[in-house]
């Protein structure tokens, strides 16, 4: 279901999809993997399957019914471009996006390749931002796939970081979003990584957003770095907040 959420970043969550499967390092310790599992425990009948590949097909129309403009963070349980989820279904999600253009769109996925491959396919309105997960080195490949897509933001979300990315190819990319892991056996992520990206994302003129620092209790480890909160958003100028850019979003 369509939920407000936690994620400092967004607003509202929006699941026409959920379940995955894991790729890469980063999936390793997975939030939604954990978060499916206790709701199957609690009965929901959303995921009957668990983490399984599910689609929800009641759900594509949900965002035509919200009046008010939202930030929405697509499948956030889910990969919107897993290889178990149909073109044809994925290009539905995109025309539910296309008829809300009220709203604004976060599709974040690790399928880099996917991606590119379906991106003609696809209608890119103004309100729909694109993002790849990058965790470490292992995975930077998917930034150059990201590069060729012809989103109005497109974006790097890089958590949990487990790793250094001394050298993040910026060019064509609107936002960087940093975080730890969190959770059960949170891998550690060293200070030095993330002020290397600032220090990057400040060279290339790139909005950066640190979520968190992660731990196995992250309210307690916070979000400040070097005594700051970075919660800068694409498109609106290096100093605009999250809460600022939503507010003017909405504006008439």
């Amino acid at each position: 279901m369509p939920t407000k959420s936690n994620i400092e970043w967004t607003e509202m969550t929006w699941n026409p999809v959920t379940g995955c499967t894991k790729i890469s390092q980063g999936c390793k310790r997975c939030y939604a993997e954990r978060m499916a599992k206790r709701l199957k425990a609690m009965g929901s009948p959303r995921y009957r399957n668990g983490f399984g590949v599910t689609l929800h097909p009641d759900l594509l129309d949900t965002p035509k019914r919200w009046r008010q403009p939202r930030t929405v963070f697509v499948n956030s349980m889910s990969d919107l471009f897993h290889e178990d989820v149909p073109a044809t279904y994925i290009a539905r999600v995109f025309e539910t996006m296309r008829a809300c253009p009220q709203h604004t769109f976060q599709v974040l996925t690790k399928r880099a390749d996917r991606l590119e491959a379906l991106a003609q396919k696809l209608p890119w309105p103004e309100n729909v931002w694109m993002g790849v997960s990058v965790e470490d080195e292992r995975v930077i490949g998917r930034v150059a796939r990201l590069a060729h897509i012809q989103a109005a933001v497109r974006f790097l979300s890089l958590e949990p970081l487990i790793g250094p990315l001394d050298r993040l190819p910026l060019s064509g990319i609107d936002w960087v979003i940093v975080g730890g892991e969190s959770g059960p056996r949170a891998r550690p992520m060293n200070p030095e990584w993330v002020t290397s990206i600032l220090r990057q994302c400040r060279a290339a003129g790139v909005a950066f957003f640190f979520k968190q620092w992660g731990g196995v209790r992250k309210d307690l480890s916070g979000r400040m770095l070097n005594g700051t909160y970075y919660d800068e958003m694409p498109g609106r100028g290096r100093a605009f907040s999250a809460r600022a850019w939503r507010e003017n979003a909405a504006a008439p």
